[in-house]
């Protein structure tokens, strides 16, 4: 049986790139899943709207949500792999070339870029002044996504831009044996917040990261309550489902995970809780 084991130490000083175990920053965290380098990129930081959930009821706002809001985050990731340099969204674009800097890497040197679902603090990042900000890397994103990207007018200047680099791909289930993408990356259905959503499973060395862009918005009050959606899903309903299903996956199995809109270090475990799930971050030790 496969481990799923999170390798974690915190470094104090510079180190080469080559020899980096962990680098922690105001915006970047590196930590090692098997021969793999993960670095959570932030975006924006900024006080969330608790008006966004649908079905939360005072008392469970009250609860898990002591000061009447919560702390709202986008993130993007970089996987480094032997052979490839890898992005698994862009969000907004504010700071993530400078963060991509912070780390020793150009625009030019990101070999992939995969997205989770095609929203604006998803991919923002992909334009820079009309033109593709990453010249080189090829961008996947699920077909069930493309046909919805498609229909939007916005989409058309990333669309020119990227051109014969965009690869569409039919996501799968986990059990599924196909490395979809290629090999240590699959996506996985998780339907319902758009109707392609995907996440992306990083395997290496028998150890293994779900990064699930927007399965939750709101950790704190959607772990203990899955049935709570969010009014930007497309279909509430789809959303809560695959939510359902991906957290009793990774619970079970002792997969880590890592989300788009879950507070810095943004990666973390979840368990069972006494009411739906728990999440434990990584990074406790560091105050966050």
């Amino acid at each position: 049986m496969k481990k799923h084991v999170l390798f974690f130490i915190v470094i104090v000083f510079v180190m080469p790139v080559n020899n980096l175990i962990a680098q922690v920053n105001n915006n970047v965290i590196t930590f090692m899943i098997g021969g793999f380098q993960v670095s959570t990129l932030v975006e924006t930081q900024s006080a969330g709207n608790p008006s966004i959930l649908i079905g939360a009821n005072q008392a469970d706002l009250q609860k898990y949500l002591t000061d009447g809001t919560f702390q709202s985050e986008i993130n993007a990731f970089l996987v480094r792999t032997p052979d490839k340099n890898i992005l698994i969204d862009t969000g907004l674009g504010l700071n993530l070339l400078q963060n991509l800097q912070s780390l020793g890497l150009t625009a030019e040197q990101i070999d992939v870029i995969l997205l989770t679902h095609v929203h604006g603090d998803h991919i923002g990042g992909l334009l820079r002044d009309g033109k593709a900000a990453f010249p080189n890397a090829v961008l996947y994103l699920s077909q069930l996504e493309y046909g919805f990207w498609t229909n939007n007018k916005q989409s058309l200047p990333i669309i020119n831009a990227y051109k014969d680099r965009i690869k569409q791909f039919e996501a799968v289930e986990f059990d599924s044996k196909d490395n979809n993408l290629f090999a240590g990356f699959k996506g996985i259905k998780a339907y319902g917040h758009t109707p392609g959503h995907t996440v992306y499973l990083v395997e290496s060395n028998g150890e293994s990261l779900l990064i699930w862009g927007d399965l939750t918005h709101v950790t704190p009050v959607q772990l203990p309550h899955p049935e709570i959606a969010v009014t930007y899903d497309s279909n509430a309903q789809e959303a809560i489902a695959s939510r359902l299903k991906i957290l009793k996956y990774v619970a079970a199995q002792k997969i880590p995970i890592a989300g788009m809109h879950i507070v810095f270090p943004a990666i973390g475990n979840v368990t069972v809780g006494k009411e739906g799930y728990d999440f434990e971050p990584l990074c406790t030790c560091l105050g966050y």
